[in-house]
């Protein structure tokens, strides 16, 4: 499998764009938030352009207020509103290199701003956290050293031996330091752990699908280039979808933990639990069957898509 081929992870022009800012006097964006956004943007449904993804009202929203929550955990000392200043330092790098007339660049600026702010709010809802977002959070409070993947595994190891509601427990302590909102009324219990594994799936599974097509669109590069289309590709793509979905895993502990999406899903699987339907169909069973409005609004928003209709 050659991934430089296919190339699978994105290759941002995030130190392009940091030092353009530096160069031109601009107010210092976090880089991590940069790089976040870049890759994000790109793993979209949206059109690149010389390594720069084009941007539109859509490709803004659906950034910030769709894709942004379920992977990024911003450090400790990092502002949630760097995001949002990272989509309008973009903008003004596209309008500056003239792919932007000035009247898209100040609607792009306005819409960015506001779906900032309502990306930072996101960032502090438990019902949309996701497990590596979760951990990664636990970690900290820890003091764990999270750059250390031995130091990572090993508190794994040990939050796993803690009694099951000890660790339900624990779901709560970001809450209760201020760093993600209280889940509503339904507390940390059942629903809003399948709702968090729903999340998490989801997110990587979205990952994925951005990887393989990032690798189609690169073809015409191959093709221009001479060079033939590569083995995954052209038939069997099972070594293409065990590529991406490496891939994805790795992304997610660039914006999280390194190596920390990893390890929840091939060691520690039971930490963070992903429902599959049955386990989902068992919970909606359980819910009582001529439930009152009160009853209802304990369920996970994210279910509700799996209703029948009445």
């Amino acid at each position: 499998m050659e991934e430089e081929d296919l190339r699978l992870a994105p290759r941002t022009k995030a130190a392009e764009l940091l030092a353009w800012a530096e160069a031109g006097g601009r107010a210092p964006v976090a880089d991590a938030a940069v790089r976040a956004v870049l890759a994000l943007l790109e793993l979209g449904e949206g059109r690149m352009h010389d390594g720069w993804p084009e941007l539109t009202s859509n490709a803004v929203e659906h950034l910030l207020y769709e894709r942004l929550h379920l992977y990024v955990q911003p450090a400790p000392e990092q502002d949630p509103a760097a995001y949002g200043e990272a989509v309008r330092l973009l903008i003004d790098h596209q309008r500056a290199a003239k792919r932007l007339n000035a009247k898209r660049q100040e609607r792009l600026h306005a819409e960015a701003e506001w779906q900032g702010e309502v990306a930072a709010g996101l960032l502090r809802r438990a019902d949309l956290v996701t497990w590596p977002r979760l951990y990664t959070l636990l970690l900290r409070a820890d003091g764990v050293d999270v750059t250390d993947e031995a130091a990572v595994r090993e508190w794994l190891a040990a939050f796993r031996e803690l009694p099951e509601e000890d660790r339900r427990a624990a779901y709560g302590a970001p809450a209760a330091a201020g760093l993600l909102d209280e889940p509503d009324d339904r507390g940390w219990g059942e629903g809003w752990m399948i709702s968090v594994g729903m999340a998490t799936d989801g997110a990587r599974r979205l990952l994925e699908q951005g990887l393989m097509r990032r690798s189609y669109r690169n073809l015409a590069e191959l093709t221009a280039l001479g060079r033939p289309m590569p083995d995954e590709l052209a038939g069997d793509f099972g070594a293409f979808e065990e590529a991406a979905a490496r891939a994805a895993v790795e992304l997610f502990g660039e914006w999280t933990v390194p190596g920390l999406p990893r390890l929840l899903v091939a060691e520690f699987p039971d930490l963070a639990p992903e429902p599959g339907q049955e386990e989902i169909d068992a919970y909606l069973a359980g819910l009582p069957e001529d439930p009152s409005e009160e009853q209802w609004e304990d369920l996970p928003e994210e279910l509700w898509a799996g209703l029948p209709a009445e």
